[in-house]
C-alpha cells in the first residue's frame, strides 16, 4: 500500500460521514466514520478557536499546543493537548466544541494556570522553569535540557529541546533539589497526580539514565508514592533501567518515534543510529524489569512510513509488552521540518492508524490508563484514549 494511502475500513463503525476527510494522497474516505475519534483527531491536528492559560511553546515532545479538559457526553476529565489556531474550524461556545453551526458533542474547558508557577526557589529560578504542568494533573520536566544529537545533521527533525533553553524559558539542568521542591508544591497546591522526568541524550553509557535515577529518589523522598515515568534513549548499558525501577520510578518510556530504518535515518539521523536491535532489547529488559504495560514508546503518525507496516509493528510492541503511543507529528515551531515546510498528516490517516492500533490494545487488554504515570496515562497528545486504547 502506498504511503498515505487510507484503505476503507471492514468494521462497523457509524454511518455520518465527514466531508472533506479524504486522505492526504487523494484516496477516498472510508464509507463509514467514527465520527467522534475524526472529530477529535481534527482537532489534534487543526486546534481550535480558542486561548489557553497553560501552554508549552518548546522543548523536547511533540506538541506546540494549550492544555484542556475535553468531555464527550456526560463524560468529563480526559486530558487534551490542542493547537491554540485562530484559522481552526473549530470554535467553544458555553463550554462545547462548534464545527460552524454544529454541536460536535464534545465539551472543553481550558486547564488553569497552575499556583506552584508563582513561585520561585531561593536562587531566583521560577518553578515554572524547573517543571511544567501538562493537562490538568501532569508534572513534566527535562531534567537535562540539552542533547547530543542536536547539531546537526544528527538532529532529531521533529525536536525542539534546546530551543526553550535558548528562549529563558528553562534551565539547562535541574538539580535533584529542585524538582523535589516543585514536586512537592505542585502537589499540594495544585493536586498534581503524576509526574514526568525526561532527559536529553547524554554521552555516557547510560544516556540521561543516571541524572533522571537521581530525580526520582530526590521527588519521591519529598512526595512519597508519586507515580513516576522516566523516559530516555536505550542505556548502552542496560543495568540502568534496573536502576530506575529501583529508584522508584513506575513506567519507563523508551521512544523509537519510527520503526521503518530508512524513516528513522532520514526523521533522526544521529538517533538511528542506535539501531532497532538496541532499542528491543531495551524494550524487552525494561518490560522483564517493570512489568508489561508499564513500557512504552513514542509512534509518530506523518512520518512517511507505511501506515499498515506501523500497525503491523504496533502490535508486535504489544505481544512484547510495550504500549505503542501513537501520537500525530505536528510541525513545531523551530523545528528543522517546519523549516522544510513539512506539514502535519492528514486527520483521515491519523484516524485510521489509531482506530487499528486501539483495536490491538483493547484485544491484548492493555489501556494508557493502566500505567499510572506517563504519556500514555495522561494521554493528551494522542487520540488513542478516544478510540479505546
Amino acid at each position: 500500500m502506498s504511503v498515505g494511502t487510507v484503505p476503507p475500513t471492514g468494521e462497523a463503525q457509524q454511518d455520518t460521514p465527514r466531508a472533506g476527510s479524504g486522505c492526504a494522497s487523494g484516496g477516498s474516505a472510508p464509507a463509514r466514520t467514527d465520527v467522534r475519534i475524526l472529530t477529535r483527531a481534527e482537532l489534534a491536528l487543526h486546534g481550535v478557536r480558542m486561548e489557553a492559560p497553560v501552554r508549552r511553546p518548546e522543548g523536547a515532545g511533540p506538541s506546540d499546543d494549550g492544555h484542556f479538559v475535553m468531555g464527550s457526553g456526560s463524560a468529563d476529565g480526559a486530558n487534551a493537548a490542542l493547537p491554540t489556531n485562530p484559522d481552526s474550524p473549530y470554535t467553544v461556545r458555553d463550554g462545547r466544541v462548534w464545527l460552524g453551526e454544529e454541536d460536535t458533542g464534545l465539551t472543553l474547558r481550558t486547564v488553569r494556570r497552575p499556583k506552584f508557577y508563582d513561585l520561585t526557589t531561593a536562587d531566583g529560578v521560577r518553578y515554572e522553569q524547573i517543571a511544567r504542568l501538562h493537562g490538568a494533573d501532569v508534572l513534566a520536566t527535562t531534567v537535562v535540557q540539552t542533547c547530543i544529537r542536536y547539531a546537526e545533521p544528527d538532529r532529531c527533525r521533529f525536536c525542539t529541546i534546546e530551543e526553550s533553553l535558548r528562549s529563558g524559558a528553562t534551565v539547562a539542568a535541574k538539580t535533584p533539589a529542585q524538582l523535589a521542591e516543585v514536586a512537592e508544591a505542585a502537589v499540594r497546591l495544585d493536586g498534581v497526580k503524576q509526574m514526568v522526568m525526561t532527559t536529553g541524550t547524554t554521552t555516557g553509557p547510560d544516556r540521561g539514565a543516571r541524572g533522571l535515577a537521581r530525580a526520582v529518589r530526590a521527588v519521591l523522598a519529598a512526595v512519597p508514592g508519586l507515580p513516576i515515568q522516566v523516559q530516555c534513549e536505550p542505556p548502552g548499558d542496560l543495568s540502568w533501567i534496573r536502576e530506575l525501577h529501583d529508584a522508584g520510578a513506575t513506567a519507563i518510556g523508551i521512544h523509537a518515534e519510527a520503526l521503518d530504518d530508512e524513516v528513522r535515518r532520514r526523521w533522526m539521523p544521529g538517533k538511528s543510529t542506535v539501531p532497532m536491535a538496541g532499542y528491543e532489547a531495551a524494550w524487552d529488559e525494561a518490560v522483564r524489569v517493570f512489568g508489561p504495560n508499564r513500557v512504552s514508546t513514542y509512534l509518530l503518525v506523518g512520518l512517511g512510513e507505511d501506515p499498515d507496516e506501523l500497525i503491523a509493528g504496533a502490535g508486535r510492541l504489544i505481544d512484547r509488552g510495550v504500549y505503542p503511543f501513537v501520537v500525530p507529528f505536528r510541525p513545531m515551531r523551530g523545528t528543522l521540518a517546519a523549516r522544510d515546510g513539512i506539514g502535519a498528516p492528514d486527520p483521515e490517516l491519523l484516524r485510521y492508524v489509531t482506530e487499528r492500533v486501539a483495536l490491538k490494545l483493547r484485544s491484548a487488554g492493555m489501556s494508557g490508563a493502566d500505567q499510572k504515570a506517563g504519556c500514555a496515562a495522561c494521554g493528551a497528545c494522542s487520540v488513542l484514549r478516544t478510540a479505546g486504547g
